[in-house]
């Protein structure tokens, strides 16, 4: 049972390398990769393994956009006048 519980669970995660680390896809985001997986296969929380996916993926985390504020520019400290 366990054993049958890992096959699967490697089946999913090369089914989802195989729809998403395609060059011709373009490393497409979550919507776009679980798309083109559920065209020819489906099982519980395909959507999760594809997410789950992504977020380990070392090329789509760096080529991410990041939305978040950048950090101010530092600010000078008043330069004591006596020692």
């Amino acid at each position: 049972m366990e054993e049958e519980l890992v096959l699967k669970e490697g089946m999913r995660t090369k089914i989802t390398q195989l729809h998403h680390d395609v060059l011709v896809a373009g490393y497409g985001e979550k919507w776009k990769t679980t798309e083109l997986v559920m065209r020819n296969y489906w099982w519980l929380e395909v959507i999760k393994d594809v997410e789950k996916y992504i977020e380990g993926c070392n090329m789509c985390q760096r080529m991410k956009n990041r939305t978040e504020v950048l950090v101010e520019k530092l600010k000078l400290n008043k330069v004591p006048e006596k020692p």
